[in-house]
């Protein structure tokens, strides 16, 4: 590319492909200049100013001092990593979005995260100066890669096919928007005149990997396997290759990663005693004995009162049953077919009462991903692109309890399986009108499309004798409900609603997302269609961008949220004295559903299972980039983002809360019947202007002062 300086002396080349590059100039009456090895980054300046000394243009001055690494005139505060950081950095399983973690500001949520099922990617949850992550925008190619649903990566790149990443934390330009947190953008490998390709292996698994000896000693093997300590491997493999089908014009690129796992998972977990399971029969005359609570040390104590006595409103005053002595005609029946049910813990030392049980197993976990970029250089002026990716992934496992499951053996404590096809769509073109005036265009297109399944199916709840859960005419609701007692450190449930954790003490079991990291069953299909025009134009010492990004996004989900068999919590509250003592497992044997909750819908409705969303989101934005002085440089712009009402595909296919319905006692707005609309009826707000300003300042030499405001704006998750 070529360009010439204007009266001040500087110049602006720009769209150009990352890489490295060698900047020339020349004029009559003075020497060339050139400076080799100038590195181009995505969405940044490369600041090359050159010298002139008097002489003929047959000569040449080669500056051989690398170009500054500073950069002068972005105000943008923001991480960049080329090609060999991406490529070479040593990143845990290879994940992309782990680069977010080397900007400064950026944390790691712990303690949650989204189940395997609808995040095999591995998108990251990463709050960055205090913002939450769902706020973070990621782009690949210049096209929107965030899922809006879970506020995630949608494909998470092959490193080996990122040329370069950057992580914008601060004042990002006004072409930046629908981020509160930071901007990830990431750009794909070209091909060359020149074959090119590469490939790994890496490879890690339990014969690598020590024993815990709390969880994984010789006498807690598992009952299955015989292992002590369970099956563990990780194997990912892959390669590119890149080159020219028409040397100089049409250039291809390609890459393959695949991964192969068995995720070996082991963790301790409290189940009823012998002594329990023996006694506690609900036939005859005789007690249910739960007196080895009474002594083993159970936070608040392991007391079981009864919950047909006392007050019952606030369960104060209640009787305790002595000794911890329930008679057997007080049981559920449905609940001691399930305690017959539960597998016996292993541990069966007299006295020993928590952590007497150890699950462990391994479950697989496979991915097939691949991206094809092709690239044809039409002329000098016009430069086109398109690129395709597709990430395929297949996912299970099964519970540690048997057949009532429980924290599983997948990925995370996956009990269930998901099968995932995310696929991501660029293309695009560059016109160069002029030697100042410049348009590119984009079309992008991105689906993720997790379907998940839960590991059992049939009529279990209804062979316990728990009615209502398995629906016949309603397929969802086959297989386990969640059964949900104390918590567990695989799947991280927390356990039933308790007063100061007293009384929790037997692992929760079942099906569902809290218990067994599996949103299951669950259907969806989200697509967004996206087209992104910019014009650049330079003027002096500004530069002048402005452009639209309009989006059209379409949802279906049917998501189990709440596991459609049922969640039925067994809090020790039902069973203390107000709010003092009890035992989550008194609470269960005596069949105390403290509460219940379960994601339904009529499977008689033919738009059921069709029933989805709808949403265009519109932006504009204006910006300059004005050289003010050889050390200061100004950005303003002005972003305008609209976010129109959702609307549902069909009548009848859903409905808007609103809380100033009906004199202020809100209601329900069933799309398409009465009065309302496919949106409900919602007004748009057309207020949401982003302002953005930013400056930097050339200190010293080594110095740069950036300073910046800005506004932003985010549809949350």
């Amino acid at each position: 590319d070529t360009t010439t300086s204007n009266e001040s002396g500087n110049y602006s080349v720009t769209h150009l492909v990352p890489d490295v590059y060698t900047v020339r100039v020349e004029s009559k009456g003075f020497k060339i200049s050139e400076q080799k090895d100038v590195i181009v980054e995505a969405d940044a300046a490369a600041n090359v100013p050159l010298q002139f000394q008097v002489g003929g243009t047959s000569e040449t001055v080669e500056v051989t001092a690398e170009a500054p690494e500073l950069k002068t005139d972005r105000a943008d505060v923001a991480t960049s990593f080329n090609e060999k950081y991406v490529e070479d950095m040593p990143i845990l399983n290879r994940n992309f979005t782990t680069l977010q973690l080397l900007a400064p500001g950026s944390q790691k949520l712990t303690g949650w995260s989204h189940a395997a099922t609808e995040n095999p990617q591995g998108g990251q949850q990463i709050f960055t100066q205090g913002q939450h992550f769902s706020g973070t925008a990621f782009e690949l190619d210049g096209t929107d890669n965030q899922d809006p649903i879970l506020g995630i990566i949608v494909v998470n790149p092959n490193l080996d096919a990122i040329t370069e990443a950057k992580v914008s934390l601060q004042n990002y330009d006004a072409e930046f928007g629908k981020a509160v947190s930071s901007v990830v953008t990431a750009q794909t490998k070209s091909g060359s005149n020149e074959i090119h390709g590469s490939g790994f292996l890496f490879r890690r698994s339990d014969a690598q990997e020590a024993r815990d000896p709390f969880t994984q000693s010789p006498n807690q093997a598992s009952a299955v396997t015989g292992r002590d300590l369970p099956a563990s491997r990780w194997v990912q493999f892959g390669g590119t290759i890149g080159g020219a089908i028409i040397k100089d014009k049409l250039f291809y690129f390609g890459d393959y990663q695949g991964t192969r796992q068995t995720n070996g998972v082991s963790g301790q977990f409290t189940l009823p005693t012998a002594l329990v399971r023996s006694t506690c029969t609900g036939v005859g005359d005789g007690n249910c004995d739960l007196s080895e609570y009474l002594t083993a040390g159970v936070n608040g104590g392991g007391q079981v009162y009864d919950p047909a006595t006392g007050d019952l409103a606030t369960g104060s005053g209640r009787s305790a049953f002595t000794g911890n002595l329930i008679p057997n005609s007080r049981l559920s029946p449905a609940a001691v077919s399930v305690l017959q049910a539960l597998p016996a813990p292993q541990n069966t030392t007299p006295g020993v009462v928590l952590n007497n049980y150890a699950g462990s197993g391994s479950g697989p976990f496979t991915q097939n991903s691949f991206d094809t970029r092709i690239d044809y250089i039409a002329s000098q002026s016009v430069s086109v692109f398109g690129r395709y990716s597709l990430s395929h992934y297949s996912l299970s496992g099964k519970g540690v309890f048997g057949a009532l499951q429980g924290p599983g053996d997948g990925l995370l404590g996956l009990a269930g399986s998901s099968i995932i096809h995310n696929q991501s769509l660029a293309t695009g073109f560059t016109k160069t009108l002029s030697g100042t005036l410049l348009t590119d265009f984009r079309f992008g297109y991105f689906k993720y499309n997790p379907q998940t399944k839960k590991p059992d199916g049939g009529a279990p709840m209804t062979a316990f004798g728990i009615p209502g859960a398995n629906n016949t005419s309603d397929p969802k609701t086959d297989g386990l409900g969640a059964f949900i007692l104390g918590g567990d450190q695989i799947s991280g449930e927390s356990g039933a609603p308790n007063s100061g954790n007293q009384g929790l003490v037997i692992s929760s079991f079942g099906d569902g997302l809290g218990i067994a990291r599996c949103n299951c069953p669950l259907t969806e299909s989200e697509q967004q269609f996206q087209f992104v025009n910019n014009w650049t134009k330079i003027r002096g010492n500004h530069q002048f961008k402005f452009g639209a990004d309009i989006r059209y996004a379409m949802n279906l989900r049917i998501p189990s949220d709440n596991n459609r068999t049922g969640e039925y919590n067994f809090s020790p509250e039902a069973t203390s004295n107000g709010g003092s003592g009890g035992l989550d497992l008194g609470t269960f044997l005596l069949g105390e559903v403290t509460s219940f909750a379960r994601y339904v819908n009529n499977p008689n409705l033919p738009s059921a299972a069709n029933a989805a969303e709808r949403q265009k989101r519109w932006f504009f934005y204006g910006q300059d980039t004005w050289r003010f002085t050889s050390k200061l440089t100004l950005n303003y712009g002005l972003r305008w983002e609209i976010y129109f009402p959702e609307s549902v595909n069909a009548k009848g296919n859903g409905g808007f809360a609103n809380i100033v319905d009906n004199g202020g006692t809100g209601g329900i707005r069933v799309a398409g019947y009465g009065p309302y609309g496919l949106n409900g009826n919602i007004s748009n707000a057309l207020h949401a202007f982003a302002p953005r300003l930013g400056l930097a300042y050339q200190l010293t030499p080594k110095t740069v002062v950036r300073a910046g405001y800005g506004r932003s704006y985010d549809i949350g998750v």
